[in-house]
């Protein structure tokens, strides 16, 4: 998936001669914006009077999560901007082809209701908080096991906080093209910068004092901000090409690569397709804020109804809506090849800004001053996306820090107070340090660590991927050891940034065929299968007495 959101080029989608509408769109914008803002910071507050000061309440809101907040936070969390931009970005690119894509959502949906009820009932039983803390109970609580899958948790989780951070910073670019810098004690701040910052205190601020409550309820603002925003973008243009008629009319003029498999720049045959919608699905749904999110919902009957809805109104906003938009757009400005290489049609900019340059130009002459407060609101559901990605990593961040790292490993003897304040200080220092990445990166485009840490933010649902094995072993199967399950991962992680960052090896034809074919997490589950099962055969069981125990747990017996 292109997660990369490049929006600082989004006001070419206003022309020249429409700067009253240009300036009219940044009014409003503000505006929406500050309602937006002063939502979620009162959402935080409420979020900290009805808290205590416990760790299930500050990582858990107390296991108690009904049905509409268990469910709009799983999907919100799901989604960051990449779901309005990035994704819609590549079926622009390829065209329907990669519509199939939304097959990730009905596996992860499937995912949920498969796994979320034992994970939820053992952690519920044994009081878990994190991942490390039942596959470390599992398989032997010592700190390999719990380190290994801490430095997976913290692959999947750093790119994606630095990569939505980014995302604020151009998504203000595109908003107010022609704000001038901000003066703040001197210091000449330019409107990258404020989007960027403005995004990371906000989510901050609300994070360290409601938790995961606060955390929850603002994502259930942002999740009905994203649905609301992919289907109105899709209603607009529909209405702009004189109905379902006249949408599918300038569809049908699309050029018969962008209708077929495997896509116009033939990026994705059958089977790279079918994988990457599966593990994309499956890594996301590993990952450390999603399980800690299982944890607390109330009951097992509402993750199984949330993954329902999860599995049917998803795909839907996103067929019947960006999707629409998308390839709408592909007709209306065709990609262009240049120097054999297919490129964003000019008025576009990038793949990535489809979507705001059809809504900027679409709902404002369609709709006029009503348009115009629409747009803002769309520009702000990406807003959303961001957000409700940002601050559940960076609560997901704090617990894996703070209880499999701090508590377990650097000072068992801390108090339950101590650990409060340990993990607000990683929300604090997580989110200031990833701010001054991406504004280092954002003047200095060379800058090493950030472009780094960009290469990692596209394997790391890959990276999350690697957890899969020992979830399956330790829900079904249950034949695994201690060994076998830190080698695979390891060898799974190994392999990741074998393929992504290694580059002799990476631009090989061998690795490039494999890549080519196959998604980066199924390569890497395969070895870490492997070397799982042939280290288990060898090394001593687990204890079977512990191990029946806790499969009454997660049984429910």
């Amino acid at each position: 998936m292109n997660f990369l959101l490049l929006l600082a080029q989004a006001q070419t989608a206003v022309p020249a001669e429409n700067g009253d509408t240009a300036s009219e769109l940044s009014r409003i914008g503000i505006i929406v914006m500050i309602v937006y803002m002063i939502i979620l910071l009162a959402l935080g507050v409420i979020g900290w009077m009805r808290s205590s000061n416990t760790e299930e309440d500050f990582y858990l809101a107390g296991r108690g999560q009904g049905f509409l907040v268990t469910v709009m936070t799983i999907m919100a969390t799901f989604f960051s901007s990449a779901a309005i931009l990035g994704i819609p970005g590549n079926v622009y690119k390829e065209g329907v082809a990669f519509v199939l894509f939304t097959m990730n959502l009905p596996c992860a949906g499937a995912c949920i209701y498969l796994l979320g009820s034992k994970i939820r009932r053992i952690g519920q039983k044994r009081k878990y908080v994190t991942q490390g803390d039942m596959i470390s109970d599992y398989y032997g609580d010592v700190p390999a096991v719990r380190l290994v899958v801490a430095l997976i948790g913290f692959c999947y989780v750093l790119p994606y906080i630095i990569m939505q951070i980014k995302a604020g910073g151009y998504l203000a670019q595109g908003m107010f093209p022609d704000a001038a810098d901000l003066n703040i004690f001197g210091h000449q701040m330019p409107i990258f910068q404020v989007g960027a910052t403005a995004l990371s205190l906000v989510t901050m601020f609300y994070v360290l004092i409601g938790g995961m409550r606060s955390v929850a309820w603002t994502d259930v603002l942002q999740g009905v901000l994203l649905l609301s925003g992919m289907l109105l973008a899709a209603v607009a243009t529909i209405v702009a090409l004189g109905g379902f008629g006249g949408y599918f009319e300038k569809v049908a003029e699309l050029p018969p690569e962008a209708l077929s498999l495997p896509g116009a720049t033939g990026a994705y045959p059958a089977w790279k397709l079918m994988t990457v919608a599966v593990f994309a699905s499956i890594g996301s749904l590993v990952q450390p804020a999603q399980w800690i999110r299982m944890y607390a919902a109330s009951s097992d009957a509402i993750l199984k109804k949330s993954s329902l809805v999860f599995a049917v109104v998803l795909p839907s906003c996103f067929i019947f809506g960006i999707m629409l938009v998308a390839l709408a757009g592909r007709a209306i400005y065709p990609p262009e090849m240049v120097d054999g290489e297919l490129v964003a049609h000019s008025f576009v900019g990038s793949f990535d800004q489809i979507v705001i340059v059809m809504i900027k130009e679409q709902l404002p002459a369609m709709m006029g001053g009503v348009g115009l407060v629409l747009v803002a609101v769309i520009l702000v559901a990406v807003l959303a996306a961001s957000m409700s990605t940002a601050d559940s990593n960076l609560h997901a961040l704090s617990a894996v820090f703070t209880r499999d790292i701090y508590d377990r490993l650097l000072r068992p003897s801390g108090t339950q107070n101590e650990r409060a304040w340990v993990s607000r200080a990683v929300i604090v220092v997580a989110t200031l340090l990833a701010l001054w990445l991406v504004n280092a990166g954002h003047e200095n485009e060379a800058f090493k660590p950030l472009n780094m840490i960009a290469s990692l933010m596209f394997a790391a649902i890959g990276f999350s991927c690697q957890l899969l094995p020992a979830t399956v072993d330790m829900l079904f199967i249950r034949k695994g050891t201690r060994a076998g399950v830190v080698s695979g991962m390891l060898a799974g992680v190994a392999t990741i940034f074998l393929f992504k960052l290694y580059s002799p090896f990476a631009d090989s034809e061998t690795a490039q065929s494999f890549t080519r074919n196959l998604d980066l997490g199924l390569i890497g589950c395969t070895v870490n299968v492997i070397v799982f099962v042939i280290v288990s055969k060898f090394t001593p069981a687990l204890d079977r007495e512990h191990i029946a125990q806790l499969s009454k747990d997660m049984d429910g017996k």
